[in-house]
């Protein structure tokens, strides 16, 4: 069963991998991101980063819904991070009884669109009017959505830092 879906560019660092991962208690990491699960580089940085109390798969956007819609992937606690609105858009769209949407770290270090700026909505939220369309889209689905950089920090309704 997923825990939490978060959006978080750095996929598993210290926050996740220490503070989520501790704080949803689970026993399972997805990462849904096919950069990163077509790079062996990229996986065996991620896997040192990963805490030891869970198991990690990381897989391409479409492995990893095929993933989660197996029944199996009930009987585990399962934190399930992306690094884009895409994918996260990709993952609300194709994949059953996600509780909670957390958006962490996006925009900083995210592939940029020509010389234009993203727009600051948070001390780690940037985002540019099409994504800001992608996490309409994401509110759309009904899901409860924050914005939440660490468990300590309250959660902000992603709507409300949004402006939408």
């Amino acid at each position: 069963m997923i825990k939490l879906i978060r959006l978080d560019e750095r996929m598993i660092h210290g926050q996740v991998a220490i503070k989520w991962s501790r704080h949803t208690g689970v026993d399972r990491i997805i990462v849904a991101n096919d950069a990163a699960a077509s790079n062996p580089i990229v996986q065996k940085s991620l896997m040192m980063a990963a805490p030891p109390t869970a198991k990690v798969a990381i897989k391409s956007v479409a492995d990893a819904i095929k993933l989660l819609s197996d029944p199996k992937a009930a009987n585990h606690s399962i934190l399930l991070i992306v690094a884009s609105p895409e994918d996260l858009l990709a993952m609300v769209k194709n994949v059953k009884d996600i509780p909670l949407i957390n958006v962490g770290n996006y925009g900083r270090i995210a592939p940029k669109q020509g010389d234009e700026q993203r727009k600051t909505y948070g001390s780690n939220l940037y985002a540019y009017p099409s994504e800001v369309e992608l996490f309409k889209q994401i509110l759309d689905m009904g899901i409860e959505t924050v914005y939440q950089t660490t468990p300590e920090d309250i959660p902000e309704k992603l709507n409300k830092v949004l402006g939408i």
